[in-house]
């Protein structure tokens, strides 16, 4: 504790929490015996908690929680176990009566005199539990240098955000309890790569570029949040098939959901010159589509239409909407191209729909909402069981279940997903998410150029699949074409720029790979997560004889994963070449792991 100078205000560096109940004002209306009861239970379930992290809880307002932690990674660990406490809590009440809280966390200096804790650190974890969803916990990037090596939990990197009355913006990150799934999740990047996407290295624009934002849902029913969506997704697939456009990823583009940016602003952080924007909305058996084309350079918007159509027509103003913005931004169209926009649409609407739905789930990387997205594709496929895309859909589950190791039988799982896939390519050999599906499939059974194969064919169908880039050159780097894969996940990262950990951790095996250690490290430890890593870079510092370093990697790794074994290691890995498979373990063995 350092005195201040004047005697009465004292300071502290704390990790500072602010906890509230969403909803309060609802719930105290609804019932407000039932809610203050609510309110006093969960509050001795803070103070519990609190004891056991030796935290301090300082204030109570109404709905509000104010504490404060010596410990770092314990306010981090206090959080997450009492949101999973406020959820068993709830268990026992109906929806409309469930309390959830929000909980940011900042590490700071705290003034203090015998009354009061203030400064802008306190501001600051006040204005950040503000941001928090439901049932989250967000922390400051103060917090997250102090935890992010923990084993207990994983991030989510969210921004930098400007906070009421704070100077200078920070950085926020979500709290993600499960590290497999946190390494495909969209992240703003400061990217290392010099030339912008859609230019050459002198900075000339040698293609247009784009990036269509999330579409708003304006029917006035949160349900149909899901179309409003499937729509964006559709019409960035369309767009993505032209080799002459530029077309920012999904992941990235809907990281703008809900905010409002200037488009000059948007165009500088995706590196596009043009953003296109729109709404959507639905009446029975009609739907009105907005949109808008705005050329950040100039900050003037350039097209506006609307499309008030039948649900029927839906692929035609798709189809349209692509066309008109190719012809705006003077997009030449080869004549292979037109061919490839020919789509085999499905046979009802509705299977269309429940496609959309699904597609909103697969998303969150959880494996409630993968089970719930299969079973949106499941019976889009009975409405229509010759629709290629809800078998390629089903078959995306089953990766990712393989992949998240959520299958009960792994090799039946993947067998099970490339027969979809097959069937997919068979009914629609134009469609690219079929002939990916048989690309990730046949790499983990090491059939490595049928995988090569299948995602060439992918991305000559859709030349922007940031997804496709990025597992092909996952695919190289396991055929030992590492030079090559690191070419191309520089690619996926131009049409990704909020791109998932995933890209970093392919791109620093691929360095390893080809013995350039040093760069190995320095993608890794750009990951949000550097734990999951934490192999690379054992091995990378072993290899550059740095063992004291390695062996802190090595104790990482086995604190983060205590059953790794690197035989069993060394049979997972999808190498074409036991020399490459060798190498790697060469380097986890002198590094201590065995």
């Amino acid at each position: 504790m350092v005195d201040s100078g004047n005697n009465k205000n004292r300071r502290e560096l704390k990790a500072i929490l602010f906890a509230d109940v969403v909803g309060y004002t609802r719930l105290m209306q609804d019932d407000e015996e039932a809610t203050h009861k609510g309110i006093s239970e969960l509050t001795d379930l803070f103070a519990r908690g609190c004891n056991e992290f030796d935290g301090e809880i300082l204030d109570i307002r109404g709905d509000g929680i104010f504490a404060i932690f010596t410990s770092v990674v314990n306010s981090v660990r206090f959080a997450s176990k009492t949101q999973d406490s406020v959820e068993e809590y709830n268990k026992d009440y109906p929806e409309h009566r469930k309390m959830r809280f929000r909980i940011g966390i900042h590490l700071g200096d705290v003034l203090h005199n015998a009354k009061h804790h203030f400064g802008d650190a306190v501001n600051i974890a006040s204005r950040i539990e503000g941001l928090c969803d439901t049932g989250g916990v967000y922390i400051s990037s103060s917090v997250h240098e102090q935890v992010k090596n923990s084993k207990y939990f994983s991030y989510e990197y969210l921004g930098l955000h400007r906070l009421k009355n704070i100077r200078e913006p920070i950085g926020v990150f979500r709290i993600v309890k499960d590290a497999t799934t946190a390494m495909r999740v969209a992240s703003p990047r400061i990217s290392a790569i010099v030339t912008a996407p859609g230019r050459n290295a002198d900075g000339l624009l040698v293609r247009p570029s784009i990036a269509v934002l999330p579409f708003k849902n304006t029917t006035g029913n949160p349900e149909y949040e899901y179309f409003s969506e499937g729509i964006t997704e559709d019409i960035i697939t369309n767009l993505a098939k032209f080799h002459n456009l530029f077309v920012i990823s999904r992941n990235s583009s809907f990281t703008y959901k809900g905010k409002m940016r200037p488009a000059k602003q948007i165009g500088a952080e995706l590196g596009v010159r043009y953003i296109a924007d729109g709404s959507v909305r639905t009446a029975g058996n009609r739907v009105r589509i907005s949109i808008e084309l705005v050329d950040t350079y100039k900050a003037q918007t350039v097209w506006t239409e609307n499309y008030d159509r039948n649900l029927d027509d839906i692929f035609e103003v798709q189809d349209e909407i692509s066309a008109i913005i190719c012809n705006v931004c003077a997009v030449k169209i080869s004549a292979e191209e037109s061919a490839n926009r020919e789509r085999m649409l499905p046979g009802n609407h509705e299977a269309y729909d429940m496609v959309l739905k699904g597609q909103q789930h697969i998303y969150r990387y959880t494996r409630e909402d993968l089970q719930l997205a299969r079973k949106y594709y499941e019976t889009a496929a009975k409405l229509d069981p010759r629709y290629a895309r809800a078998l390629s859909s089903i078959a995306q589950t089953l990766n990712l279940e393989w992949l998240f190791s959520w299958s009960d039988n792994p090799d039946e799982t993947l067998e099970y997903a490339l027969s979809l896939a097959r069937q997919a390519v068979l009914l629609d050999e134009g469609d690219a998410r079929g002939h990916a599906r048989v690309g990730f499939v046949s790499l983990y059974q090491k059939h490595h150029e049928a995988s090569i194969n299948a995602y060439l064919r992918a991305l000559q169908l859709n030349p922007n699949d940031a997804e496709v880039i990025s597992d092909l050159a996952d695919t190289y780097a396991h055929s030992g074409r590492s030079d090559e894969a690191v070419e191309l996940i520089k690619k996926a990262m131009h049409l990704n720029p909020f791109y998932p950990d995933e890209y970093l951790w392919i791109l620093g095996g691929a360095y390893y790979n080809l013995k350039q250690y040093q760069d190995a490290i320095s993608v890794v430890e750009q990951m949000n997560n550097p734990t999951e890593g934490s192999r690379i870079l054992a091995a990378s510092h072993a290899q550059l004889g740095q063992l004291d370093l390695a062996r802190t990697y090595a104790r990482k790794t086995l604190s983060a994963h205590p059953g790794f074994s690197v035989e069993r290691w060394s049979k997972m890995l999808p190498d074409k070449y036991p020399d490459e498979t060798m190498h790697f373990i060469e380097g986890l063995r002198k590094a201590g792991l065995t």
